[in-house]
């Protein structure tokens, strides 16, 4: 009896007793009767969904055929055409100016995608055959289409099937043709025909049938099989087939002719036949599936016991990797959450007090390091500035004055760089160093370099980062100007559009090729290094540091006609006016 006892038996066994008496049976039970009402769903839905597809066809057929009725009516309407092929012309010349003033305009234009090709006879013996017009032969009132409308005598177009091809005819005779006889015959589209029946959606065969009951057209038309011309009455079908009837009512030049579907009731059923295995399948995954599960959840403990252990051999060689989280409340889950804290904390404090101690060093060392070379980057301006003024004062006691303005300009450069002590200078400033830096320029080309700059007074209080502008002069000056075979041009303007500063450099220079200019924009974008424009280089890093991406920035650039730099800065209000 302690075999059978609850509480003698392991917690795996009553897991598994317990979803074989509560789920499995059941689930199995469910299904079987599932089956047996989905079988009967599933046939009355695709029987529906059949009789949809075959009015659906039913429509794009009549559709189709009503671009040829459409065209008939439009012909058999006109008396003015229905006399001008009856009537005797004394000539072919007369008749070929009739046909090019009216016929021909008549014809033009009727063809539509349902519709192949349309032919007019006629037994005029003055009309010429030609294009859309033939003679009504004798080989053509021997052919099967004549033959069939010989009984129809009524005013509205007849549909026929003949050699493989669906036509309308449609008499010409809205008029009086002085016995002339006139048809109009229009071939559809069969290729067209063919794509709706085989597009129809229709799980089975479709056949179009004429009054007569024989077939004329079917979806499996290059079948070896397909009783074209029999009577539909008379094919023997399987025992299990749903047929469908679709018939053309009312309908003058359709009276009579129908839709006949069959189809197969075991392809309706096909799908519900395979649920009959995934029953099974099902029965048998709903058995094995639980089992793996209840061994994979007494597993679980050692596993996540485990790991918790290899973590925590990690701690000892200073690796604080913490256990990924995991939504557990358990014993283990909350061992797990106790020893992500503890790691965080060790992490923390070693942060805290190891690594904020050498950071603090690191930080005492390098500005030691910038105090010095700063002290000797201020030494050497100096000396240069005080050697160029006294280069200056020997020039004018020479009365060399040329020599005197030059290295006067030189020694205002000098003299600017070592008073800018912070980041950011005036516009005004800024061009200032530019004019001084242009006329040493001038003093090197003479008359070949003439200068222009225009600045929105507006603008010249506004603080940009130093030494941004005159790489790009200078760069204009040296690469582009001193190439040029006459006269450069540069031209500087700087102006205030709404919340920008606008900065434009003209040059008439040599310019650049697209390969060359292509290099030099990754050469400023990236780390590239191409041996030149370091100037330019310094100037754009040192804008992408103050603004980020907040300023814009483009050269465009042709050979042999000069460069254009475009620079948009953002007025902060915080730090760009200079007042």
């Amino acid at each position: 009896m302690k075999r059978w006892n609850l509480n003698y038996m392991k917690l795996r066994d009553k897991l598994l007793l317990m979803y074989v008496l509560s789920v499995f049976i059941p689930i199995v039970v469910t299904n079987v009767v599932f089956y047996q009402v989905t079988t009967a769903n599933i046939r009355s839905q695709k029987t529906r969904d059949a009789g949809v597809a075959l009015n659906n066809l039913k429509n794009e057929l009549r559709v189709t055929i009503d671009q040829g009725v459409g065209l008939s009516y439009s012909m058999y309407a006109d008396p003015v055409f229905n006399e001008t092929l009856s009537r005797p012309f004394e000539s072919n010349a007369d008749y070929i100016r009739a046909y090019n003033s009216y016929l021909r305009g008549e014809f033009s234009g009727q063809l539509s995608q349902g519709i192949r090709w349309y032919q007019v006879y006629t037994d005029n013996p003055t009309i010429l055959s030609s294009g859309y017009i033939e003679h009504l032969t004798e080989a053509v009132r021997t052919s099967h289409w004549y033959k069939q409308i010989q009984d129809n005598v009524v005013p509205y177009p007849t549909l026929i099937a003949a050699d493989q091809m669906l036509s309308l005819v449609q008499r010409l005779n809205n008029v009086d043709t002085g016995g002339i006889e006139q048809l109009l015959k229009i071939d559809f589209n069969m290729d067209l025909l063919k794509e709706q029946f085989r597009n129809s959606g229709f799980d089975g065969k479709v056949y179009l049938v004429d009054p007569g009951g024989h077939i004329r057209f079917s979806n499996d038309a290059k079948s070896e099989d397909t009783p074209i011309g029999e009577n539909y009455s008379e094919i023997e079908f399987p025992n299990k087939t749903i047929r469908f009837d679709r018939v053309y009512s009312g309908i003058n030049y359709l009276e009579g002719w129908s839709l006949q579907g069959v189809m197969d009731e075991e392809i309706v059923l096909q799908e519900v036949r395979k649920s009959r295995s995934f029953v099974v399948w099902l029965a048998c995954i709903n058995f094995v599936l639980p089992t793996i599960i209840i061994a994979a959840m007494s597993r679980s403990i050692h596993v996540r016991l485990v790991r918790i252990l290899k973590h925590m051999k990690k701690v000892k060689t200073q690796n604080f990797q913490t256990i990924p989280p995991e939504d557990a409340r358990d014993e283990i889950g909350q061992l797990t959450t106790e020893f992500n804290r503890m790691t965080e904390t060790i992490r923390n404090l070693i942060d805290e007090v190891y690594l904020a101690d050498i950071q603090k060093k690191d930080l005492e060392l390098k500005q030691q390091q910038a105090q010095l070379h700063a002290l000797h980057s201020q030494i050497n301006p100096h000396f240069l500035f005080n050697t160029l003024e006294s280069v200056r004062m020997r020039s004018l006691i020479k009365g060399e004055k040329e020599t005197a303005k030059v290295v006067h300009h030189m020694a205002k450069m000098f003299r600017k760089s070592i008073s800018w002590n912070q980041h950011e200078v005036t516009v005004k400033e800024e061009l200032e160093l530019i004019d001084s830096f242009l006329q040493i320029q001038k003093y090197r080309f003479g008359e070949k370099l003439q200068v222009h700059i225009e600045a929105d007074p507006a603008a010249l209080t506004y603080r940009i980062p130093k030494m941004v502008i005159l790489p790009f002069v200078e760069n204009a000056s040296i690469h582009g100007i001193e190439s040029t075979p006459g006269e450069g041009m540069i031209r500087l303007f700087v102006t205030l559009e709404g919340q920008e500063l606008c900065i434009q450099l003209e040059d008439n220079g040599i310019g650049m090729s697209a390969v060359r200019l292509e290099e030099l924009l990754g050469y400023l974008e990236q780390n590239m290094d191409i041996g030149e424009h370091v100037g330019m280089k310094n100037a754009y890093s040192r804008l992408k540091l103050s603004y980020g991406d907040r300023f814009s920035f483009s050269i465009q650039s042709e050979e042999n006609k000069g460069t254009n730099i475009r620079i948009r800065l953002p007025l902060d209000e915080e730090i760009s006016q200079g007042k």
